[in-house]
């Protein structure tokens, strides 16, 4: 008797939330998407403890969450998703931890070069960071996954590994600087849009080692939504000037990342598409005060 009741309300609790989802997708669609949507992909380690699992099966279950992230942003109809996958601070952690990370990375990267989802959605994709501090066996997947996705531009998937927000503004500063030495640029050219030009995702979607002509192919440097999983609210140095540039929305939810749901990116998309709304409201009345002040 007991059985039969908990399957009823599980069954409920499931037509519930399909039912809410389906609502929920439905007036998402209905209004302006996000065109570059940026994750933080923490509580792994959390929710491996949590249900008492080895950290390697946590990053292997929240490795399985991504590839679903990667399919509903592109059903949905997002064009651009960087995902937040190793810091420069993770090199901190144990020996051990970072063999694990390490090896799933390669065989991530690996498994995305032979993917048939990856070739036939037509998906580009690029690892942005200090690559070169990532073991070889790493670098080599990574060339691999980059070098098969390389002519795909229906959808665009960052992947920042070896990744510090502030080095790579100091980075795109250090090749605006020797640019002014060699003549190639002035001092008074510089601007705003001179450093998101030589930014990673800008120069990795360059290709060929140009400077200062932006992307090419319609990448957006700019983050519209970014969302922290883990119930953190901080952004730990990921994309700042992209992010904080942009004036992008934040959504922070309390579910791990394996926990994350599809859900959980709709109604994040919904707190953007709010927020857009509220900045438009906002400048409408910006424009009629001032109509009204010089009437």
């Amino acid at each position: 008797m007991k059985r039969g009741v908990a399957r009823l309300c599980n069954w409920l609790r499931d037509r519930a939330y399909g039912e809410y989802e389906r609502m929920l997708e439905e007036e998402i669609l209905g209004r302006g998407l996000p065109e570059h949507v940026a994750i933080i992909m923490d509580g792994n380690r959390r929710f491996a403890r949590e249900i008492g699992i080895s950290t390697e099966k946590g990053y292997l279950y929240g490795a399985e969450v991504t590839e679903r992230m990667i399919e509903w942003c592109f059903d949905l109809g997002i064009k651009q998703l960087t995902i937040y996958a190793f810091s420069v601070e993770n090199f901190c952690r144990t020996e051990e931890e970072k063999k694990q990370l390490f090896e799933l990375m390669r065989a991530e990267f690996e498994k995305i070069s032979k993917d048939d989802r990856v070739h036939r959605r037509g998906v580009r994709v690029r690892a942005i960071g200090n690559i070169n501090l990532l073991p070889a066996s790493v670098r080599e997947a990574i060339k691999k996954a980059e070098h098969a996705t390389e002519r795909y531009r229906n959808f665009r998937l960052f992947i920042a590994v070896a990744y510090s927000g502030r080095m790579e503004i100091l980075d795109s500063v250090r090749i605006i600087a020797s640019m002014v030495k060699k003549g190639l640029l002035s001092a008074s050219e510089i601007n705003e849009d001179t450093i998101s030009q030589h930014l990673y995702i800008s120069e990795s979607e360059l290709g060929d080692g140009s400077r200062g002509r932006g992307t090419e192919d319609g990448a957006k440097t700019a983050v519209d939504l970014i969302i922290r999983t883990g119930g953190e609210m901080r952004l730990s140095n990921f994309v700042p000037w992209q992010a904080l540039g942009n004036e992008c929305a934040a959504y922070f939810c309390a579910p791990f990342w394996p926990e994350f749901r599809r859900i959980d990116l709709l109604r994040a998309i919904r707190t953007y598409q709010e927020r857009e709304e509220e900045r438009r409201r906002y400048t409408v009345k910006r424009i009629l005060k001032l109509v009204k002040a010089f009437s």
